[in-house]
């Protein structure tokens, strides 16, 4: 593996890069890092070159302005994109994974990208403007927003957890971990404050560009985790499944499914991304 770093407009962003092959962007959930995907990225980087990065402003990822701002999915999109165009050879098409906040990204990204995407891969878009009952979501957030302005990240990771159905696993104490891994525990407890800040409510308020997406629709896999059926967390997928006329594709594990089953859930996408490849 060896790393770099992308100059983009208002940041310099962190990646990592290992294997070869057609190039795999993999995009992690809001407050995420390149090294939530250590799981899953070795078997992934047997077939492809295997690309994942620390989003714009959190852990290695910097600002250039001394605040933090809000974390606009069109600007997330563009960075995803001149990354893309940076480390994609002339004439071939990339793929895209995204979970979580990654999956909006994803998401936008074909919809305004899709010249140079073969496939994307979207888990558990948290989108939930898309949802029948958006405004209850809605409000279900600015409670978690009002809680972290008022009883700090604890309370509000706790409400946000639990209105969720409890389908993330939580962070492992880094004590006894791996130096690699230890470190980024530390640097996703950094993320938080600055997540629920700047983050919670633009990637969760998105509405997808529906039509865009259905126009090219072929390239692109809705996912939600089996232990999430029934939550929060799979609905958005499946009302744009619904939306698109696409099959819902489910995945091991729930919310977090590529650590929670990570042997299973990479299995899964390798094949789907093999698929696409000979198509």
């Amino acid at each position: 593996m060896k790393s770099d770093t992308l100059k983009v407009p208002g940041a310099t962003l962190y990646y990592e890069v290992r294997g070869s092959g057609p190039v795999l962007l993999l995009l992690p959930g809001s407050g995420g890092d390149a090294a939530v995907f250590d799981p899953i990225a070795e078997p992934l980087a047997e077939h492809f070159t295997v690309v994942t990065v620390d989003p714009r402003g959190y852990s290695r990822s910097v600002l250039d302005s001394a605040e933090p701002v809000d974390q606009q999915v069109e600007v997330q999109r563009d960075d995803a994109h001149r990354l893309l165009e940076t480390l994609t050879p002339a004439g071939e098409d990339a793929y895209v994974f995204g979970g979580s906040g990654g999956a909006v990204v994803a998401l936008d990204l074909l919809a305004h990208h899709p010249d140079r995407l073969r496939l994307v891969v979207a888990h558990e878009p948290p989108c939930f403007a898309v949802l029948p009952d958006a405004v209850e979501q809605k409000a279900f957030v600015d409670e978690v927003y009002t809680l972290f302005r008022t009883e700090g990240v604890a309370a509000a990771g706790a409400r946000f957890v639990e209105g969720i159905g409890g389908t993330m696993t939580g962070m492992p104490d880094p004590t006894d971990m791996p130096p690699r891994t230890a470190a980024m525990i530390r640097r996703l407890h950094a993320n938080a404050a600055p997540m629920m800040a700047h983050e919670l409510r633009p990637i969760t308020g998105y509405l997808p560009d529906e039509p865009a997406i259905a126009a090219v629709a072929d390239r692109l896999v809705l996912g939600a985790g089996r232990e999430s059926r029934g939550h929060l967390p799979y609905r958005p997928a499946a009302t744009l499944a619904e939306h698109l006329n696409l099959p819902l594709t489910e995945f091991p594990g729930g919310h977090s499914g590529f650590t929670d089953a990570p042997t299973e859930f990479a299995t899964q996408l390798l094949d789907l991304l093999l698929a696409a490849r000979v198509r």
